[in-house]
């Protein structure tokens, strides 16, 4: 066997150290993922979404720049699935919000459409966005506190910790963020009561979570509060929940260095796996989000979203998808995750006939089923490394 000459061998362990420790240094990183922003036409069809004044109503606050899928879209399915309550993803302009290289999800109302609704805000949701310290957009921390009163409930995603902080509220309040963020987040902000090892934080109508997965938790806390028990249990059995009760004990571990160095070789030797997901019109926003959330930290050469019906996909409650992405096929794609096989139909088998499709069931846990299959395919430990940057347990 052909033996590496020494020079190269420590050439080769300086980088990889190096490397790391600038993924040490570069925080947040692992719960966020920058794509680019919607260049494409605009959205002729923008309809304002139904109101019903006899719900309370959920803002979830979105950035066009960047928002993390899952802290935007898991809220957005909990709250929906209660059918009790007006659920819309709000955002300064209708510029669709980025998901995925290849899609975009449209915004259900704007800053300025809200007002002119005269909506009053019963739940706040500040997903993780584009600005992660202490110089925020203040068009958006304006919009947070002039919908927030005394009987507002807002809850903070992940490190959506960065925005709740920033907006005051939370001084002198518990709050957290994802465990390997925490100590680059909390030296932004001094007046908040940073606190660990819990999934949700509570502080009267004042909420946060910890990283990207307890965005679960935190909505089915919120809904037990405002719509009771029996409501939470008729949701949390709706999305295949693992717990009985509301998973409130949490171990906050961050990412270690060798963890890191873990995900550095995944990306620069290891083969790169070429993933698509198909789009289908009722689509179910958590099952989608978990999919691309978990898979996406396996980091596949290629995560490519297929939609063979239409540009424009409308999902399960009412979310508009745009697709920009194209239909193309990369013969050497390893596989094609179908969030809906109840949907699938022949049109799909025949356009991926020969590839491999991954199929969500309908009985466990979304974010379990993929850490699951991910076990298997890169075993145990790196699973464990895809649930720490989910900071799930």
């Amino acid at each position: 066997m052909k033996k590496f000459k020494k020079p190269f061998v420590i050439t080769l362990s300086s980088v990889l150290v190096l490397a790391a420790l600038v993924l040490t240094l570069l925080q947040p990183v692992f719960s966020y993922g920058q794509l680019p922003p919607y260049h494409g036409k605009p959205v002729l069809n923008w309809k304002m979404p139904a109101y019903d004044a006899s719900k309370k109503t959920v803002f979830i606050i979105a950035d066009s720049k960047m928002t993390e899928m899952f802290d935007m879209l898991a809220p957005f399915y909990v709250f929906n699935a209660t059918e009790r309550l007006n659920v819309y993803i709000v955002s300064k302009d209708e510029t669709p919000i980025p998901l995925k290289k290849d899609l975009y999800v449209l915004p259900q109302l704007t800053f300025a459409k809200a007002e002119a609704m005269q909506l009053k805000a019963d739940v706040i949701v500040i997903p993780a966005m584009s600005i992660r310290d202490e110089h925020q957009d203040l068009e958006v921390m304006n919009f947070i506190k002039s919908h927030f009163d005394s009987t507002t409930r807002i809850i903070s995603i992940c490190d959506g910790a960065t925005t709740a902080a920033a907006t005051g509220l939370y001084d002198g309040k518990l709050l957290t963020c994802h465990a390997t963020d925490f100590e680059c987040v909390k030296k932004h902000f001094d007046k908040p009561v940073w606190t660990q090892n819990v999934s949700v934080t509570k502080s009267g109508n004042f909420f946060s979570t910890a990283g990207v997965a307890n965005a679960v938790d935190g909505s089915l806390l919120i809904v037990e509060e405002m719509l009771g028990k029996d409501a939470r249990i008729k949701v949390a059995g709706i999305v295949n929940y693992p717990h009985d009760d509301i998973q409130i004990k949490h171990q906050s571990t961050a990412l270690t260095l060798g963890n890191k160095m873990s995900i550095l070789k995944r990306m620069v030797f290891s083969k790169k796996r070429k993933l698509g997901v198909l789009l289908h019109d009722g689509l179910n926003e958590l099952k989608f989000a978990s999919i691309v959330d978990t898979y996406g930290r396996t980091y596949p050469k290629e995560f490519k979203t297929f939609s063979l019906q239409d540009s424009i996909v409308k999902t399960q409650y009412g979310l508009t998808f745009i697709h920009t992405g194209g239909n193309t096929i990369n013969p050497k794609m390893d596989e094609v995750h179908v969030v809906m096989p109840e949907l699938l139909s022949k049109q799909d088998e025949d356009y991926f006939k020969g590839f491999d499709f991954v199929k969500q069931n309908a009985l466990d846990y979304p974010i379990d089923q993929c850490i699951s299959r991910i076990g298997l395919q890169f075993g145990a430990h790196y699973a464990h490394i895809v649930k720490l940057t989910l900071d799930y347990n």
